[in-house]
């Protein structure tokens, strides 16, 4: 007997240690893929030297920095009058070809996304598009810092195993049939992604549990696919990154949202409050919505599909439960800490005090010697992402620096005939179609935020629009990141469990996507005019 048939024959499919990230098969690139990534390098060093060097754009040549609004571009007056006119155009053409090859390498992939941060900071510098106090310092920025903090208070639930006791807990509880089962894991994500800022580390603390859950209703991936396995893992996907649209901190994108919303209005923090306020309900909407899609449209399952195929499964997971033994003090310290950060983050506009400063009260109690709970050293921080997002608030402050954003835009919008008489609505209907639907394309959701935000803000500035009309709905709909494996990182990871065909994936993700297009539409005209950030009678 091979090697193969014999790990074949001992295999367990309740085994959760069959389910680690680690042991699930990575996914092969494409053919187009690789060569994406071939051409990605070339094709950016030439896009940046074509711009840079060769570029010849009326939009920029004849920018009148004495017509700047001081109230919207303070930054970039201020770096005209420090560098004269003749470099405020170079450094305006310069900004252009970093932003423009920046997006080049991260959409191909053709270096890490950090090493494409590292790389647009030091031709930040070397161009002189703004001081290097400024490039440097945004590492620094207090987005950065509440993006590690939210890290520290992540692990300390990761360590302790909270997130994993309540996960096996509800199912247990209330996974009484197929239905339930895949209805409880909305519960869970929704409850994780307000204690948890990286969609990764939930798929990842989610997985061994629905696979295992998969396995006992008899979807074991490849030739035992079926329709309760493709709903478990397909709705998980959506679950996972729309729970994190629900939160300002749900992920780092909403924060780099939030932060070039709030700079955009002259504040260091967008209001968690207010993001919960509008996004949270949104979100429900979503989920609930996505779970009857799947459930009952477009994946129904057959008879044998809702009942168990394997004896004993769902004992295995009480089993599993009832290993972890008695919530144990450490557990209910690391609630205690996290839903009173999460309580001070959701009233910060009535105390003031913001969410950075709550998340190192936090972080400062739960890595305290004694009644702590994490060490540094158990702390998982992915600090290549921090170096990603770092280059992207660099880049914000470059495009703040040269005010670049609203230049393309009135460019941009003089040649499509769009002006000021444009309605409010046709634009808002517009930028929303190529924020969501643009997610297909990319595979990341901060270089969304990074390239559609500053235009929404532009635009905003340019037509005399209120305050966050057009760039709040757009930050509302980051996370929509489901469709095919490169879109997001849980999509790429839940892709490798072998639960569904990518056909399938296009079929319920393009299927939510044209619904949430519908919901961004009722909420602009109801939810988000109601609060004051759209106008009245946008669309009737």
């Amino acid at each position: 007997m091979t090697e193969e048939k014999k790990a074949a024959a001992h295999y367990d499919p309740l085994d959760m240690s069959n389910y680690r990230v680690e042991k699930l098969p990575k996914v092969e690139k494409s053919n187009f893929e690789r060569w994406m990534m071939r051409v990605g390098g070339p094709l950016a060093i030439l896009t940046f030297i074509f711009i840079y060097y060769f570029g010849d754009f009326a939009f920029i040549n004849n920018i009148n920095p004495e017509t700047f609004n001081p109230d919207t571009a303070a930054t970039a007056i201020a770096r005209y009058k420090a560098v004269g006119f003749d470099d405020f155009i170079r450094i305006n053409y310069a900004i252009l070809a970093i932003f423009a090859a920046a997006i080049v390498l991260w959409i191909t992939e053709a270096i890490p996304n950090y090493l494409t941060s590292m790389c647009l900071i030091l031709a930040m510098v070397l161009t002189k598009v703004t001081s290097d106090q400024t490039v440097y310092a945004q590492l620094g920025h207090p987005v950065m810092w509440l993006n590690i903090l939210s890290f520290v208070l992540a692990s300390m639930l990761v360590k302790t195993q909270v997130a994993k006791r309540f996960a096996l807990w509800f199912v247990i509880r209330f996974g009484k049939n197929a239905s339930w089962v895949i209805f409880s894991f909305i519960v869970i994500n929704i409850v994780l992604s307000a204690f948890i800022s990286a969609t990764t580390a939930k798929a990842t603390i989610l997985l061994p549990i629905f696979m295992v859950i998969a396995a006992i209703y008899g979807a074991r991936g490849g030739a035992h696919r079926n329709n309760f396995g493709r709903n478990l893992v397909l709705q998980n996907l959506f679950q996972i990154n729309i729970g994190a649209s629900g939160f300002l901190t749900g992920s780092g994108a909403n924060l780099l949202a939030g932060a070039l919303i709030a700079g955009s209005m002259g504040m260091d923090m967008f209001s968690y409050q207010a993001w919960f306020v509008a996004a949270f309900p949104l979100m429900l909407i979503l989920i609930f919505t996505g779970w009857f899609v799947g459930m009952k449209i477009i994946f129904p399952l057959k008879p044998h599909e809702r009942r168990p195929s394997i004896e004993g499964g769902m004992e295995y997971l009480r089993a599993e439960y009832h290993k972890m033994g008695r919530v144990k003090p450490i557990e209910w310290r690391a609630l205690a800490i996290f839903i009173g950060v999460l309580g001070l983050w959701a009233t910060d506009q009535q105390h003031g005090i913001n969410q950075t400063a709550v998340a190192f009260l936090g972080a400062v109690v739960a890595l305290l010697p004694g009644i702590g709970i994490v060490k540094w050293n158990d702390v998982d921080i992915p600090w290549h992402l921090m170096l990603f997002s770092a280059g992207a608030y660099a880049l914000g402050a470059g495009l703040d620096a040269t005010s670049i954003a609203n230049t393309s835009v009135d460019a941009i919008f003089t040649s499509a005939g769009l002006d000021a008489s444009t309605p409010f609505w046709k634009i808002y209907l517009i930028l929303t179609a190529l924020m969501l639907f643009s997610a297909v394309l990319f595979q990341s959701k901060t270089m969304r935020a990074m390239i559609f935000i500053p235009i929404a803000i532009g635009v905003e500035q340019r037509f005399g629009f209120p305050v966050m009309s057009l760039s709040f709905p757009l930050a509302l709909l980051i996370e929509h990141v489901y469709v095919l494996p490169f879109n997001s990182k849980p999509a790429a990871l839940l892709y490798t469990t072998n639960q569904y065909s990518i056909t399938d994936g296009v079929k319920y993700g393009i299927t939510m996507m044209v619904i949430a297009y519908g919901m961004i539409i009722v909420w602009g005209e109801t939810v988000l005019r109601w609060l004051g950030y759209t106008p009245n009678g946008v669309f009737f």
